[in-house]
């Protein structure tokens, strides 16, 4: 059921000062612009890597979720992972099934798939997003 790690997303007061923390202290070059999801209550941002991301993401707004995060790790730090389905509903009916808790319904996510997250006590405390793997032409061809 479990593909590959997508992205290990991160918390952070400001996106800014992380971008600059990964450029200059880990030499990262390929960084995104900063982008506001306010139906998220988050700003994002990835950091490319070569064989994943680094997702940062900021409160946005008075109601982010991110807040009471940042309230217990003021620096920041690891949020949650990201492993990649096939199908996310197959996937949610499939740990619903086992009896996960999966929190709220399928959505947009930031790589423009659906998402859902697994709460942390079904995941050994880490907080797991499930994101259906990106659909492009190269990829759809492939499974043809």
């Amino acid at each position: 059921m479990i593909g590959k790690l997508n992205h290990v997303g991160v918390a952070t007061p400001s996106i800014d000062d992380s971008v600059k923390m990964y450029r200059d202290l880990l030499g990262a070059t390929s960084v995104t612009e900063k982008w506001a999801m306010p139906e998220q209550g988050v700003w994002v941002c990835f950091v490319n890597l070569p064989n994943s991301q680094i997702e940062l993401i900021e409160p946005y707004g008075e109601s982010s979720p991110i807040h009471g995060f940042l309230a217990k790790n003021p620096k920041g730090g690891q949020h949650h992972i990201c492993f990649e389905v096939e199908n996310i509903y197959t996937a949610r009916d499939d740990l619903v099934a086992k009896g996960a808790t999966v929190l709220g319904e399928p959505r947009i996510g930031a790589h423009g798939t659906l998402i859902i997250f697994v709460h942390p006590k079904d995941m050994g405390g880490l907080l797991v997003e499930l994101m259906e793997t990106p659909r492009n032409t190269q990829e759809a061809d492939a499974h043809h």
